[in-house]
């Protein structure tokens, strides 16, 4: 009956209007107050999230941000119902305690027999990556058709070759009792299709922003947006010594006494800069990648795009000792033509270790806004 009323109800209407009729089927499942949507569109962000990160925000004009797109891509976000075999979920490699990523170097899917090829992605801040990219080796041009891409994979969610892509995803969901009247609730008819899918998940996903973690608290008192460097080269008063002598590490450049960490990883988003391009992992790379927020990069490993390292001090190691040469080497991490050798010593490396730590943003991990919503 649900269903039957949504349909009538969104006959006529642009995908601008919402129909007003709560959808009953999804309500019965999930822990969604549908008569108090949750607030994804409006962020209360501290005052040095201003023009300089909003210019690095990629959300795309055509799509406004809308509060019920976004609350279905987070029922979409958790459902196993998506995968071919109700076992795998978005959530299930981009877990919410972990900083949306996974604590396992590879994630299962579908199938505990294969794994995928690189290490699932934190997602906070997300969306202040400014070329849009997606992926570690951004295969991607945009979010939007980086969500797809997990449905037609055979190890994540399974929907690819044989088993008949989104045509045959699509057929389920409109199978289900609660997708139909959902898919009408945010958007005004009850059509299932993958643009709206898209949309649905990046804006739950765009709305991941990170900003309250130990630093923020710290830098919140001292941020002055005419200082020079915005102030973030002053030590924070809710800092340790080592901490600050890490945030001090991180903030400084090379030729200032500092290790250059923020050229590439952009305070206050910490967000990869633009431009930046390899990190010298390996000799003779030529691939350009990607890398997520360090934020709450301290709540678990492994790092790096095949998780090869268990922890922060060895990703430490490798910006002291170890960059190596490559055709696609960050120019910042040269001195002269050859690969920067910081040679940091023990209490230098395991300061910036405390530093990264007070990047972790326990509200973003504990948001309802951004959990399981299903009544499992």
């Amino acid at each position: 009956m649900g269903a039957a009323i949504l349909m009538l109800a969104g006959c006529g209407r642009s995908e601008g209007e919402r129909s007003p009729v709560t959808p009953d089927a999804v309500a019965q499942r999930t822990t969604i107050d549908f008569a108090t949507v949750a607030d994804y569109s409006a962020r209360n962000l501290p005052a040095y999230f201003d023009e300089t990160v909003n210019a690095l925000d990629h959300s795309p004009s055509s799509s406004a941000s809308n509060d019920r797109v976004a609350t279905l891509g987070r029922v979409l976000f958790y459902d196993l119902r998506l995968s071919t075999n109700d076992r795998a979920s978005c959530a299930s490699c981009h877990q919410q305690a972990f900083g949306f990523t996974d604590p396992m170097r590879f994630s299962n899917g579908i199938s505990g027999a294969a794994t995928t090829d690189f290490h699932a992605m934190r997602l906070g801040n997300v969306r202040y990556w400014k070329p849009g990219t997606a992926f570690w080796n951004r295969r991607a041009a945009s979010v939007e058709a980086q969500v797809s891409q997990p449905f037609h994979s055979l190890v994540e969610l399974g929907w690819g070759g044989a088993a008949g892509g989104f045509d045959t995803l699509i057929r389920k969901m409109g199978a289900t009792t609660y997708y139909p009247e959902l898919f009408g609730w945010a958007f005004g008819s009850p059509a299932i299709t993958e643009p709206r899918i898209q949309r649905a998940l990046a804006q739950f996903v765009r709305a991941m922003v990170s900003s309250s973690s130990r630093w923020d608290a710290g830098y919140a008192q001292v941020f002055s947006p005419t200082a020079p460097n915005r102030a973030l080269d002053i030590d924070l008063p809710n800092f340790t010594a080592p901490e600050n002598r890490g945030r001090h590490l991180f903030m400084t450049g090379v030729g200032q006494g500092g290790a250059g960490c923020s050229s590439c990883h952009m305070p206050p988003t910490f967000a990869l800069a633009a431009d930046a391009r390899s990190n010298g992992l390996d000799a003779g790379e030529t691939r350009v990648f990607k890398a997520p927020s360090l934020r709450s990069v301290g709540l678990t490993g492994p790092y790096m795009h095949d998780g090869r390292f268990a922890s922060l001090a060895e990703v430490i190691d490798l910006y002291s000792d170890g960059v190596q040469e490559g055709p696609a080497l960050d120019p910042r991490l040269r001195q002269g033509r050859m690969p920067q050798r910081l040679k940091l010593n023990a209490a230098d490396r395991a300061a910036l270790v405390a530093f990264l730590m007070t990047l972790n943003d326990g509200d973003l991990t504990t948001d309802d806004r951004f959990g399981d919503p299903f009544r499992r």
